[in-house]
């Protein structure tokens, strides 16, 4: 029955797919939407295709997806050992606790022009902003995940005498996993949004210098190309922390 309904949720999810790049077809032939702006799916392809055959849709694309990665990569990581160092050090936690808050309130496409002249005007400085936006968050979602773990299952450990090491290792970390899991998956869209927002400022490739150059020369169907590109593998990102989420939730009920 459960896997009768997945299908069906497959299937409708499939279906409304196809009925928004049909209406959106038919809205800019028939000019309900100005096809200038908001172009459609065939003349979306028709760049594709260009694109493709010319390789420079697989280059910006490698680009792009290479920079989110490494953002999202060293964001989490950063984050979760930023937030087991606040666990372990109640004194840094109070310390840095406001900073961290002024730091998740402030717009951080303002410290763009801070990563540039210290990164340079280059793929790290796009890697920068990634991390920059999603650590912030990271730090603040697991950290609050160790505060709030089960008073219980600490004092079940410490009976045994278990030190602070292995009192985090076996009990304050693995009851995280759900919130890690989840700060994954808003980080998936936390590193794109800053890739393409570090690739507005400094790049000459990726995804979002094809948006911004595309916006300069009044070439929306490249901007479309690229806001669907970006769609589809932030699609396969979140999906792929889902599949992780599945296989980690499967091994701690064995």
């Amino acid at each position: 029955m459960k896997k009768r309904e997945r299908w069906q949720i497959r299937l409708t999810q499939l279906a409304i797919l196809i009925a928004f790049f049909a209406l959106w077809e038919i809205a800019s032939r028939m000019h309900w939407i100005d096809p200038l702006l908001f172009s459609s799916p065939s003349s979306v392809y028709s760049v594709f295709v260009s694109m493709m055959q010319s390789g420079a849709l697989l280059t910006h694309t490698g680009v792009t997806l290479f920079e989110t990665i490494m953002g999202f990569l060293i964001g989490t990581i950063g984050g979760v050992l930023i937030a087991a160092m606040l666990w372990w050090s109640p004194f840094l936690s109070r310390v840095l606790d406001p900073y961290l808050v002024i730091l998740n309130a402030m717009p951080k496409v303002a410290l763009g022009p801070i990563l540039i002249v210290s990164f340079g005007p280059n793929m790290s400085s796009v890697i920068a902003m990634g991390v920059l936006i999603s650590i912030i968050v990271t730090t603040l979602v697991i950290y609050s995940a160790f505060k709030e773990t089960d008073a219980n299952l600490v004092k079940v450990v410490d009976t045994f005498g278990a030190s602070k090491t292995q009192r985090f290792r076996y009990v304050i970390f693995p009851a995280s996993y759900p919130a890690i899991l989840s700060a994954l998956k808003v980080n998936v869209g936390l590193a794109w949004v800053g890739v393409i927002v570090g690739e507005y400022l400094v790049s000459n490739q990726g995804l979002g210098y094809m948006i911004i150059y595309g916006f300069q020369v009044f070439n929306f169907n490249m901007v479309m190309l690229s806001l669907v590109v970006v769609a589809i593998l932030a699609t396969l990102m979140y999906q792929g922390v889902a599949l992780l989420e599945k296989q980690m939730t499967k091994q701690r009920k064995q």
